[in-house]
């Protein structure tokens, strides 16, 4: 019997090519796509899941109150692990560990630069980082040492065992290596290339043992019966009791979720990658749904010359179930075709989806969870797609079947049936509307994000490290590259403009209430930094060279103003550090991080010394990036020969600060573009069968003088009409997610009614287009012929 269904479904592939075809076609875009995204998803939430003991593995956030406004951060005091670790016994484990800073590294004639971060001693107890030469325990455990990542102990001392042999740090400082690690998983959203021991990041930082400052990571791996509810309670006020002065409140996040739900809103965790993860994870079902629309649409549209085949397996003793085994056979076979087009279009699509999502997926077919998962997404398409057709199809009554005519009850079946295709059309393109809303508003966005004005220019900057013996050569350096007409100015900065994290709180300015609290970010810089990033003076004046008292003078933007309450804030004196700083000048707002971030009240002090600044920043003349980069690479031979010439345009941190939402844009814009495709395929074949079914209809109107405009009209309508009502489904939905997405940004595009209009005639544009195909070759047919056909 199997043979026998088998020997029918086959023939049945064989006998409907079109509709076949669209079938596979649609089912494999449809499958492809979401196998791509559950692949993407399946390494999402990899991200951080590898460490051992992960359900007690916590980062330490940090709450901090400003205006009625609560803030959260994971820049802990430095001396946070190790207090927990002694005062909370719940606490197994404690590490801190600060930020990436790139480091020299030299062993004889072999050197160059790696990114290093400092940590204490149970930072490889914590983590599950394994470690081929060294004990977890000890190997950062004393000054003078360090541990190295595998790829590193490569390059320096080939395949040999480098444990205590010599590293030289920014060819000043000598170091043995106590341990090497395997490299990073790209799993891992925590990188380095080694480590030093914490106590070298302590000695150069006083500031960092002190309650009130905030800088390095803390985290902590509980005892196995502890709960981490009960932790929270208990290190709340954790800081407070260390500081009087805090207004910072401890809470634990564990450590797997922490790259996906990152996003805090007023001190309540408000989503972060996952809203991407849920979104896709809604877009792949939503698309592999369309594409068994398609199946279902055409099963059932061709249902009617299927009914009497029924009628007659019934009547020879065929049961229900065995004929609805029979149509679910049928989709599994088409399925499995579509299964297998599938495989090879994700193969070679991959490489492409990676490089814009900046990932190394790859198909695993060794893995026996993949390959189950393969195995259920077709089943279950194949369930789906077939389910309606095959229940539909042997829900018949054979006697009415055999009978024929209206009275029989194929009126009813065929009506029951249009019914149900014409909701699937609506439904497709209902979702074709909103992900064309979506392109269109995601692009808006992106281009508002590109062209806004941020205060400043960023394009023609360039970013240095100022590193070594540049300390010592700075001047010299800056009237070098200054001799250059390719260069227009050169400043040193503290932190790189677009990148600004280093905040305080303690300002105190006139007026201030005694329970008022304000965060201002802060940059050190030299003279040269508003003419070097051409920001506009509002009031004032800028620092001057000229004047020695400008040492305990700062600048502020209109926004540090407002939060001040200052009417006139040039010349009023403000204090923190424990020193007096006289206001010379205000800057008109611009922007120091993302546009996800509101306008910052930002301090410009003046620090020349090299010891405050840790970066070079370059204007070059428009035009000659590569004269400039030219002097650049020549003064750093000159002035700094031990290190390579290294460097980063401002306008590429720009770029990287929107990255996902990039990658939304491109990945949004290809599944409209497929949803647009699998949908329109459908609505072809249900075009090629009504229109053949009203063959004869078209000849007589042809024959009593209707034009071909008014066939196709007449072809065309009760489609445009359900496009017309999946546009007026979509558009409240689309505007309610995409109005959802806006909100993460704080300062963003408008909603505007024209892009729902112009996504509306697009998709009705697309649909007549594809209707017309196959309306046109119709009415144009010989009526002749088109009333001697079957």
């Amino acid at each position: 019997m199997l043979r026998n269904y088998l020997t029918i479904a086959v023939r049945n592939l064989f006998k409907n090519k079109v509709f076949s075809a669209i079938n596979i076609v649609g089912l494999a875009l449809g499958l492809a796509c979401s196998l791509l995204i559950f692949l993407w998803i399946q390494d999402e939430r990899s991200i951080d899941r590898f460490h051992a003991n992960g359900d007690r593995l916590f980062r330490v956030m940090e709450q901090q109150q400003y205006s009625g406004q609560i803030e959260v951060t994971n820049s802990t005091p430095g001396l946070l692990a190790e207090s927990l670790k002694k005062e909370v016994p719940e606490v197994d484990k404690a590490a801190e560990i600060t930020w990436e800073v790139p480091m020299l590294l030299t062993a004889g004639s072999v050197s160059g630069r790696a990114t290093g971060r400092f940590a204490t001693p149970e930072f490889f107890e914590v983590f599950s980082f394994p470690l081929l030469y060294g004990d977890a325990t000890s190997v950062l455990s004393e000054p003078g040492k360090l541990v190295i990542s595998e790829s590193l102990a490569r390059k320096y001392f080939g395949n040999e065992n480098p444990v205590g042999r010599v590293l030289r740090i920014d060819n000043v400082v000598d170091v043995l290596v106590s341990g090497v690690f395997t490299d990073i998983p790209e799993k891992s959203s925590l990188t380095f290339d080694f480590l030093v021991p914490y106590q070298h990041f302590l000695q150069k930082n006083e500031w960092a043992k002190e309650w009130g400052n905030n800088a390095p990571l803390t985290f902590v791996r509980l005892q196995p019966e502890a709960s981490a509810e009960k932790v929270d309670a208990k290190i709340a006020n954790f800081v407070k009791a260390k500081d009087k002065n805090s207004n910072v409140t401890l809470f634990l996040q564990n450590y797997g979720d922490s790259y996906l739900y990152s996003n805090f809103t007023n001190g309540q965790q408000d989503g972060g990658r996952i809203d991407y993860v849920r979104l896709f994870t809604v877009v792949a079902i939503v698309i592999l749904l369309i594409a068994c629309v398609n199946f279902m649409n055409l099963a059932t549209a061709r249902s009617a010359k299927r009914a009497k085949e029924v009628g007659i397996r019934k009547v020879v003793g065929a049961g229900r179930y065995t004929l609805a085994g029979q149509f679910l056979g049928e989709a599994f076979l088409i399925t499995l075709l579509a299964f297998v087009l599938t495989l090879i279009v994700v193969w070679l699509f991959l490489p492409t989806f990676n490089n814009f999502t900046q990932k190394h997926i790859s198909i695993q077919f060794t893995d026996p969870q993949f390959v189950l998962t393969l195995l259920s997404l077709a089943v279950l398409t194949g369930l789906v797609a077939g389910s309606y057709p095959a229940l539909f199809l042997s829900s018949l009554m054979p006697l009415r079947v055999l009978k024929g005519g209206a009275s029989s009850g194929i009126l009813k079946f065929k009506q029951g049936a249009t019914l149900f295709r014409q909701g699937l059309v609506v439904f497709q393109f209902t979702v074709s509307v909103i992900l064309i809303v979506g392109t269109v508003i995601v692009f808006q966005q992106m281009k508002y994000i590109r062209t806004k004005n941020l205060g400043f220019t960023k394009e023609n900057l360039i970013v240095l490290p100022l590193e070594a013996e540049m300390h010592k050569n700075v001047e010299a350096y800056r009237q070098d590259v200054l001799a250059s007409p390719a260069i227009r100015a050169l400043t040193l900065t503290s932190q790189p403009p677009m990148e600004v994290s280093i905040s305080t709180g303690g300002v105190e300015w006139p007026g201030k209430q005694a329970d008022e609290r304000v965060e201002f970010p802060f940059i050190l810089t030299d003279h040269d930094f508003v003419a070097a990033m051409s920001i506009s003076l509002k009031e004032g004046r800028n620092f001057n060279r000229s004047m020695p008292t400008d040492s305990s003078v700062v600048l502020i933007n209109e926004e540090a103003a407002r939060r001040m309450r200052l009417q006139n804030p040039v010349g009023q004196t403000i204090r923190f550090w424990n020193r007096p700083h006289q206001i010379v000048g205000v800057l008109k707002d611009f922007h120091i991080n993302s546009l996800h971030v509101a306008m910052q009240p930002l301090i410009l002090h003046l620090a020349p010394g090299v010891g405050s600044n840790n970066y070079i920043l370059v204007r070059t003349q428009p035009g000659q990036t590569q004269q400039a980069l030219a002097v650049l690479q020549a003064a750093n031979r000159k002035y700094n020969p031990a290190y390579p010439f290294e460097y980063h345009f401002l306008d590429e941190t720009f770029e990287r600060q929107y990255r996902s939402e990039l990658i939304v844009e491109s990945l949004t814009n290809y599944f409209a573009l497929l949803a647009i495709v699998i949908s329109c395929l459908g609505l072809l074949g249900l075009t090629i069968f009504t229109t053949e079914q009203r063959t004869k209809e078209v000849g007589v109107r042809k024959v009593l003088g209707a034009s071909v405009s008014n066939l196709v009209y007449l072809l065309s309508k009760d489609f445009l009409k359900l496009v017309f009502i999946a546009n007026g489904i979509a558009f409240p939905i689309a505007w309610w997610m995409m109005n959802n997405w806006l909100n993460d940004f704080a300062f963003k595009a408008d909603l505007k009614a024209w892009v729902f209009v112009v996504a509306g005639g697009a998709a009705l544009l697309i649909a007549f287009l594809t209707i017309s195909f196959q309306a046109v070759r119709t009415a144009l047919m010989n009526p002749v012929n088109s009333l001697q056909s079957e």
